[in-house]
């Protein structure tokens, strides 16, 4: 039986590689981001076995509606991964509520909105997998992207009390949480703060968007059948706990 895999920011760098290795396992995937044109032109050209849909995941409704048509489309989830992450780099005294609202519609809500709306179908169907991406910065902080790091350290936190909910139910939850990966998104950052980063990288550069994915393909596998509510930090080292 094909598994069916949804991932959520899928369009991003860490999200597309994970759309292809996954495609790679033998996965079929529901590929879900807001900006899905360049996604659903790469999925054609490749050929990958998905499909593309656009959602806003902040809004639980469109989440909610999404699930349910994957799931009539699929009739089954196996694998959820979420991806969708963001954020600037600023100092927290000069920030306002507007810029903390949009991190949390970013970074927390998305989770909690498929997570709601999926369970039910695992539980149905006798299990599933959930993996989260969050960041180092939600183990350890980091300077200029506080409240980031703290949405990030609310999704691990809520990670692992469902891994412990739904473990009976057969649910596997985890999290990987990424370093410096050269992707979109690093490239946005201040260029002097990123250069600080990888000096203190044992491995002195960036990881490849590939080898997040790697780590995301080994969680959401049968090889971690038995491991749930771990967080594993893919960051060349600069994180090691």
């Amino acid at each position: 039986m094909t598994k069916i895999a949804v991932v959520t920011g899928a369009g991003g760098g860490m999200g597309l590689a994970t759309v292809r290795r996954l495609a790679r396992d033998g996965y079929r995937i529901a590929a879900i981001d807001r900006n899905t044109e360049e996604l659903a032109q790469i999925v054609k050209d490749e050929n990958i076995d998905a499909s593309v849909r656009k959602v806003d995941a902040s809004d639980e409704a469109q989440c909610r509606a999404a699930v349910a048509d994957i799931h009539k489309e699929y009739g089954r989830i196996d694998v959820f991964v979420n991806l969708i992450g963001w954020t600037d780099s600023s100092r927290f005294v000069e920030e306002d509520s507007a810029y903390w609202h949009r991190l949390i519609g970013v970074n927390f809500l998305p989770v909690l909105h498929f997570s709601h709306a999926i369970a039910p179908i695992m539980i149905e169907q006798g299990g599933g997998t959930m993996l989260f991406v969050t960041s180092d910065a939600g183990k350890v902080g980091t300077s200029g992207e506080a409240v980031y790091a703290g949405l990030k350290g609310g999704v691990i936190a809520f990670a692992k009390s469902v891994a412990r909910e739904w473990a009976r139910y057969n649910i596997n939850v985890n999290c990987t949480a990424p370093g410096p990966t050269d992707t979109p998104l690093e490239a946005d950052q201040d260029p002097d703060l990123v250069a600080r980063r990888l000096k203190v990288i044992p491995f002195r550069r960036m990881a490849t968007p590939a080898e997040q994915a790697a780590a995301i393909s080994f969680f959401v596998s049968e090889d971690a059948s038995y491991v749930t509510g771990q967080v594993l930090s893919i960051s060349g080292g600069l994180t090691m706990s």
